[in-house]
């Protein structure tokens, strides 16, 4: 029994989210329907995180086992000649048995695009805001997040997680180009929908319809109710996993 790590990317536009489900177009599901074709077997994928309808992956990892005599070396190449072409993958290798995606992993980073050019080229990995935003500005409103955690109030309420106590390493804004600013987050673990509802209190906050300390506000009032914007899925790109 061999342990493969798959790396890929994925445009996630037209899937219903990362995860298995049934009669609808998934990234797991492709991937795994393109792994039986090869192995001849029932594949089951573990990945390093399951991303919402409409996110983008520039680096996903996940691992599976198989019995499969196809050389691991040809499998890259066999792969991205089966699956669809919004999903492609970057390496295939054989790990130690005790690679897991998901529990190996060391850290994990998020990165949203908004732009404030609004063409159907940028809105499909861009979220549209009407004007420049201030970076500088952006940064401080960030600044909070940082740290060791309570994330109970930045979780949607199907989620999960045993724990909402999560460590963010970097928050922090930047200039791409002259239309589009990147939020980049790093942190050692996510809860669902986590980027997108701080993205959302971001621009809530920078608009002015939340007050300055609210960010404050909710990591030290974990139990109590808040109000949480979910910011769009298209900006969101699942962007670095290290092992």
């Amino acid at each position: 029994m061999k342990n493969i790590r798959i790396s890929y990317q994925y445009d996630g536009s037209e899937f219903y989210g990362f995860q298995r489900q049934p009669g609808l177009r998934t990234v797991q599901g492709e991937l795994e329907k393109a792994l039986k074709i090869i192995t001849k077997e029932e594949v089951n994928l573990v990945s390093a995180g399951r991303t919402d309808r409409g996110v983008h992956a520039k680096e996903q990892v996940s691992n599976f086992f198989t019995k499969t005599l196809v050389p691991v070396e040809k499998m890259t190449r066999i792969l991205n000649a089966i699956l669809p072409k919004d999903i492609v993958v970057i390496e295939v290798k054989e790990v130690p048995e005790e690679f897991n995606a998901r529990f190996s992993a060391i850290y994990r980073a998020y990165e949203y695009y908004i732009t404030n050019e609004n063409t159907p080229f940028r809105n499909r990995f861009a979220t549209y805001y009407p004007e420049e935003l201030d970076v500088d500005k952006i940064n401080k409103i960030l600044k909070p997040l940082i740290g060791v955690h309570d994330f109970n109030n930045f979780r949607l309420s199907d989620c999960g997680s045993n724990t909402t106590i999560r460590e963010i390493y970097i928050a922090s804004c930047e200039k791409k180009d002259e239309k589009t600013i990147g939020i980049f987050i790093r942190g050692n673990a996510f809860l669902k929908s986590q980027i997108r509802i701080i993205i959302g209190l971001v621009l809530e906050i920078y608009s002015g319809r939340l007050p300055e300390n609210y960010l404050e506000k909710m990591l030290n009032n974990p139990e109590k109710e808040f109000r949480k914007p979910v910011a769009e899925p298209n900006g969101l790109h699942l962007a670095e996993i290290v092992y």
